[in-house]
């Protein structure tokens, strides 16, 4: 199943190049809090849905581009969740640093995941406790956060939604550097050990963070709160999709 949900990935990434490196049309919209959204985010949107009903049909689909009522979910344990363009922003700016994100949720719980840079042709996997990034050599190589010789630690912070408490929390970190960057790629920074902590305080949904949180738990590391909890993927209680803030570390 990883295979092919690699596969879907990979041919979503296909489409969305053929936007990004031509002068195809793209029509971008508003969300209610003022996020772009394109149609490439729908075509995206529909490329996967299309794909994971072939994989398994069985398991209900929840999408960053479908924002419908989820209440008729709300005993499934067992779902597809997917953001099927991650960084629109990073995406319009042609900065490269744009994703797709797929992942599995297995007792609330995310067990697969698989974020594809289309720009950089760099893909990263994970089910269970292996993880693995696959580069545009065709090499593809087990990941663990431990892979690292920093004596000062690499903080990844997002490029396009700054927040207060972040600057607050750096205050508190005497020796660290600082590198900012779009989408779920932070995870994938922090799974294969190139940075130490991604620290969130703002806002996000829990598409945003499955695929990477899939990734970082199978190279070792944590996805946690600000308290020490599991970030909750139960639709049950989870009412608004929304996530508390996060902190993502080896």
């Amino acid at each position: 199943m990883l295979e092919k949900i690699c596969n879907l990935a990979r041919h979503t990434g296909s489409m969305i190049m053929t936007f990004y490196t031509s002068k195809k049309l793209i029509r971008i919209s508003y969300k209610s809090d003022d996020t772009p959204v394109t149609n490439v985010d729908h075509e995206a949107n529909n490329i996967i849905k299309k794909g994971l009903v072939l994989i398994e049909p069985n398991f209900p689909i929840i999408s960053e581009e479908e924002l419908y009522d989820f209440s008729v979910y709300r005993t499934c344990k067992d779902y597809w969740l997917i953001d099927p363009l991650d960084g629109t922003k990073e995406f319009l700016k042609k900065n490269g640093e744009f994703t797709v994100n797929i992942s599995l949720i297995r007792n609330s719980v995310p067990v697969l995941g698989v974020i594809y840079a289309p720009a950089l042709n760099i893909l990263y996997s994970a089910f269970n406790e292996n993880a693995w990034k696959e580069t545009k050599l065709g090499v593809k190589e087990k990941i663990n956060v431990s892979k690292s010789n920093r004596k000062i630690p690499l903080l990844i912070t997002s490029r396009s939604h700054p927040d207060k408490e972040l600057n607050n929390y750096l205050k508190k970190i005497k020796h660290y550097e600082l590198k900012n960057m779009g989408s779920s790629l932070k995870f994938c920074l922090i799974a294969e050990g190139v940075a130490q902590i991604y620290p969130r305080f703002g806002e996000t949904y829990i598409w945003d963070t499955a695929a990477g949180q899939a990734i970082v738990t199978a190279a070792g590391g944590r996805v946690e709160t600000w308290t020490g909890d599991n970030l909750n993927y139960s639709l049950s209680s989870c009412s608004s999709l929304l996530n508390p803030g996060f902190c993502a570390h080896a």
